[in-house]
């Protein structure tokens, strides 16, 4: 049976009114979903290919999803000039760690789970590159140098082993317009 809240988020015991009516496990979800096409899970792969290289060559922007050991989950957003994902080779990225906010939410929060996930964009572009895997922070490495970016060098790099990668469905970014001047709200 669905689990139900009302809009103030009181338990299953409130009066439903109007309602929420939740999802209550996999065999429901798969119902509501259908089967995957065999090309959707085929297209999975855990070393870089040509495209994936492409789209990391062209990409300015990603975003770093990581959760604590808790389960308690950050998504932080990672920008430097297109390229700035340095391959380390066909099962390794690395990303230099560049000055921010100093909270560094993200690399606190792989210390204590090294589960993570990156979502790679193109300004305009319908690429959306996936790369799930498990990641460690270095203080150093000999690409450090080809890190250097404006004549600083990162002092931490995160360095993602690859335990997937593929080319996300674009409807998302078509459905929304994000690369639509026309659809951007006045500022």
């Amino acid at each position: 049976m669905p689990h139900t809240t009302d809009a103030a988020g009181a338990g299953p015991d409130a009066a439903p009114e109007g309602g929420w009516t939740e999802l209550a496990s996999r065999a429901e979800l798969r119902g509501l979903l259908g089967q995957p096409w065999p090309v959707v899970i085929e297209k999975v792969h855990d070393r870089l290919t040509e495209q994936d290289l492409g789209i990391l060559a062209r990409s300015p922007f990603c975003l770093l999803a990581t959760s604590d050991a808790g389960g308690n989950c950050d998504v932080s957003p990672r920008g430097d000039a297109a390229g700035f994902t340095h391959v380390v080779d066909s099962g390794t990225i690395a990303l230099p760690e560049r000055p921010g906010n100093r909270r560094g939410d993200s690399l606190h929060n792989i210390l204590d789970n090294p589960h993570a996930g990156l979502l790679y964009l193109i300004p305009g572009g319908k690429e959306v590159l996936r790369v799930n895997g498990r990641a460690r922070i270095l203080t150093d490495a000999p690409f450090f140098d080809a890190m250097t970016q404006d004549g600083r060098r990162p002092a931490l790099a995160l360095v993602l082993e690859i335990d997937e990668i593929y080319l996300h469905c674009p409807q998302s970014l078509r459905r929304s317009g994000v690369w639509d001047p026309a659809s951007w709200p006045a500022a």
